[in-house]
């Protein structure tokens, strides 16, 4: 027994040191910047739509592609010396605010646009991009005004701003609310609503692939603009981005990103500079 009792003092001892240790790592851990981390793990995990062309979307080889995903892949390069230092991570609309809180991602590139509401939630670095709300039908039956949704069905992503716009505006008109891009827009192919609000640069170029759909109107509610946005707080990575865009926006890059990947979807139908903003300039 009173060999057992020498030992306790000794195992305490032992548990206290542990505990100590373990402490000053988790510490350490915590207070590593947000880049630090980013550069330990050796990729930046980025948030973007795997479903929206031209901006998110995965195409027939299998491959991330878009005006999002072409902007990420130059972040990954200026950031950690390679573009394929990226970590694509698909969203929907309605989760991209719970990613960045989750920390599951470090920055959101999927075609988020601005608002006061979401500026409470998010930290957005300046703009690369402006839209407006569109509403698509088909050409037989082709909806040129709200007044016209009157008593028919609205197709709708979750968490969107046509979500929020018309449930805000117009809570008369019944909306069919998905989750995912491809199932709203099967949604109206299929007959199951008589129009679908979405972004109108998204539109544009949906419309030219489905000739039996037009968009009768082309802007409501004014025009927004679409930024990145990072965990609210993380200072230190939203003045990295800034500079970052602030560089680019020099370069005419995103004007370049237009030429890549959004001419072969819009043609000579959109002027570049009625989307296309050039970040810091």
């Amino acid at each position: 027994m009173k060999k057992f009792n020498k030992f306790v003092p000794l195992a305490i001892a032992l548990v206290l040191i542990i505990g100590a240790l373990t402490a000053c790592a988790s510490q350490s851990s915590n207070t590593k910047s947000s880049i630090d981390r980013i550069k330990e793990y050796g990729k930046v995990r980025i948030g973007v739509f795997s479903d929206k062309p031209p901006f998110g979307y995965v195409d027939s080889n299998g491959e991330v592609q878009g005006y999002d995903v072409y902007l990420a892949r130059r972040i990954a390069k200026d950031l950690l010396g390679d573009e394929s230092k990226v970590e694509f991570v698909f969203v929907e609309a309605a989760n991209r605010v719970e990613y960045l809180q989750s920390d599951k991602v470090d920055i959101i590139l999927a075609n988020f646009t601005v608002t006061d509401d979401r500026k409470k939630l998010v930290d957005f670095a300046h703009p690369y991009m402006k839209v407006s709300l569109g509403v698509v039908s088909p050409k037989d039956n082709v909806i040129t005004d709200v007044s016209q949704l009157k008593g028919k069905k609205l197709i709708v992503n979750k968490g969107t701003t046509a979500d929020i716009f018309f449930t805000k505006n117009y809570p008369d008109i019944e909306l069919l609310k998905y989750d995912q891009n491809t199932e709203a827009f099967q949604a109206l192919l299929d007959g199951r609503g008589h129009a679908l609000a979405h972004d109108n640069t998204m539109l544009f170029a949906w419309v030219r692939e489905h000739e039996g759909y037009t968009v009768g109107i082309t802007s409501l509610g004014g025009q927004d603009t679409i930024a990145p946005a990072v965990k609210k707080g993380n200072t230190e990575l939203l003045n990295w981005l800034n500079e970052e865009l602030e560089k680019l926006g020099e370069e005419n890059f995103m004007h370049k990103n237009f030429e890549e990947t959004l001419r072969p979807f819009y043609g000579d139908s959109i002027n570049p500079d009625d989307i296309v903003i050039e970040p810091g300039t």
